[in-house]
């Protein structure tokens, strides 16, 4: 047992968010540089280290400079085990963020210095916020002209409704960003040589009150920093552990990404700071990742990862005990027993094939096609099943109809798995076909990157016909109001989905209230549960 319960506690499982171009990948690929996953960071934009980050690897995320789907990388740090789950940035794909953030620990949130609080974090904050995880900022771009640094903790404070506690601080900004400050052990660092952000880079260490620090960074920047840090020990919040595990709490570090100025400084107090993988809500009750008994959930799915094989990877966050690749398990949904084939763990492109993998882990498995999101997996002999994962309400709808009528097939199979995926949702009009299908999406982005894909990927072309509806509401207890029974306004369209779950669409939230005023008693809501 004490084996199960080591690799357990010493797994970390966290999702970076931030809003787009805060340098979120940037970091991910320095945390890899110091776990020696990777030996030359490649700077994601720069021209002189000109190579894709590691973990964006569709093309279309190529070539815009974004990532479109979340990605997983695992290392070991300092005999830690780590999975980042790295979430794209751009708002049109936030629904992939979302569900993410089910299946992360704790989250670190990228700021960038120069432009503070922006439209993306504040809704991913939320998501954190609704589960209580705690959550770590990392003010980033410091090598830039930053705005004053009490200034965004200011607006973090306000912006997002939590308090801040600096862990270090930094001196200087733009050409003048030296290194941080420690509030801990009173040192401060001091870095140079990175080659651009490729290498690790030499740092100095320094007593705050050394002799030779005006020496390194100047008289005026020591005096200036002086003054700073007695300000901050007047006013800003002590550091409460508990706080911080409640989410109600984020500490602050400074650095720069590019340069890894601050990255391994915030790594180290990162891992001391968050806690081994926590337990999950089930329907028999809270489940302890200690149980020997394995279980996991479904995330994500992700369909034609590899060019060459048309295959379908369900990705798994394993919430207690140990997977073994030999064992049965139990797919509560699909209600039997099977093994997981080709189980894996991902480096973005690089996969290896694993034998085993404790909670905390994040898999991925080959998917016949058998697997949706929200899934739970157990053991035979201990069923049961984790709370569900909620389905965002998509803002944007457009009638989609096949060019080829030929290809009807391959249609078909490409709408079904991409929506499995999560990115899109098909509603279908009640009493028709697949012929013509109404795809509901979070961000309009979507509907290019599912044309890309279905031409691409299963060879069919479409044309997507906006439509002008911008509300959709789940009917709660259908089998009360039955969806023909409803009275609605003129604009309001009645749908169900691949379920045959009645939903209703609504020009604007005015017909929501007509549409509640005209039925007494019926209840909608704003997202359904997978």
């Amino acid at each position: 047992m004490s084996q199960l319960t080591d690799e357990i506690t010493k797994r970390r499982t966290f999702a970076i968010i931030s809003h787009p171009d805060a340098g979120k990948t940037t970091l991910t690929e320095k945390f890899l540089l110091y776990g020696g996953a990777i030996n030359l960071a490649g700077s994601v934009k720069g021209k002189a280290t000109a190579r894709h980050a590691v973990s964006d690897w569709m093309e279309i995320e190529k070539e815009r400079g974004i990532s479109v789907t979340s990605s997983v990388l695992q290392f070991n740090y300092n005999n830690y085990c780590i999975n980042i789950l790295d979430t794209p940035g751009h708002q049109d794909f936030s629904e992939d963020t979302y569900r993410t953030l089910m299946a992360a620990d704790s989250a670190v949130m990228v700021i960038d210095g120069s432009k503070g609080v922006e439209a993306q974090t504040r809704k991913l904050f939320k998501v954190c916020v609704m589960r209580h995880i705690p959550i770590f900022t990392f003010i980033n771009k410091m090598d830039r002209d930053a705005n004053d640094t009490f200034d965004l903790l200011d607006e973090i404070e306000k912006e997002l409704g939590i308090a801040t506690c600096p862990i270090n601080w930094p001196i200087g900004s733009g050409k003048n960003f030296k290194g941080v400050y420690d509030r801990n052990t009173k040192k401060i660092m001091l870095f140079s040589d990175t080659e651009k952000g490729t290498k690790e880079g030499k740092e100095i260490e320094f007593d705050i009150h050394s002799s030779e620090l005006a020496t390194y960074i100047g008289e005026s920047a020591k005096e200036t920093l002086l003054e700073e840090i007695e300000l901050l020990d007047g006013a800003s919040a002590e550091f409460q552990q508990d706080l911080v595990d409640k989410g109600k709490l984020s500490p602050v570090f400074f650095g720069s990404a590019l340069t890894n100025f601050g990255v391994e400084t915030f790594l180290k107090h990162f891992l001391s700071m968050t806690s081994s993988p926590l337990s999950r809500r089930a329907d028999i009750g809270e489940i302890n990742p200690l149980d020997e008994n394995f279980s996991a959930f479904v995330f994500k799915i992700q369909a034609n990862m590899n060019k060459a094989h048309r295959d379908r990877i369900a990705f798994m966050r394993i919430c207690s005990g140990k997977f073994d690749a030999e064992k049965e398990v139990y797919h509560v949904q699909g209600n039997k027993k099977l093994r997981l084939s080709q189980p894996q763990q991902l480096m973005a492109q690089e996969r290896k094939v694993i034998e085993e993998a404790y909670a905390g882990d994040i898999i991925g498995v080959f998917d016949p096609g058998i697997f949706s999101i929200g899934d739970t997996i157990c053991a035979p002999s201990n069923k049961f099943q984790f709370e569900g994962i909620p389905t965002f309400a998509p803002e944007h709808f457009a009638r989609v109809r096949q060019l080829d009528t030929m290809k009807r097939k391959q249609f078909v199979k490409g709408i079904f798995q991409i929506a499995q995926e999560g990115a899109i949702q098909i509603f279908q009009e009640i009493n028709s076909g697949m012929e013509e299908i109404i795809v509901g999406v979070v961000g309009v982005l979507q509907f290019e990157v599912l044309k890309y894909r279905l031409e691409n990927e299963y060879n069919v072309e479409i044309r997507l016909e906006p439509l002008p509806y911008e509300h959709i509401r789940w009917i709660e207890h259908p089998e009360e109001f039955p969806i023909d029974q409803i009275v609605g306004t003129s604009d309001m369209k009645k749908i169900q989905d691949l379920k045959g779950n009645p939903l209703l669409l609504f020009v604007n939230s005015w017909s929501v209230g007509m549409t509640l005023d005209r039925n007494k008693g019926l209840v909608l809501s704003e997202f359904g549960r997978n």
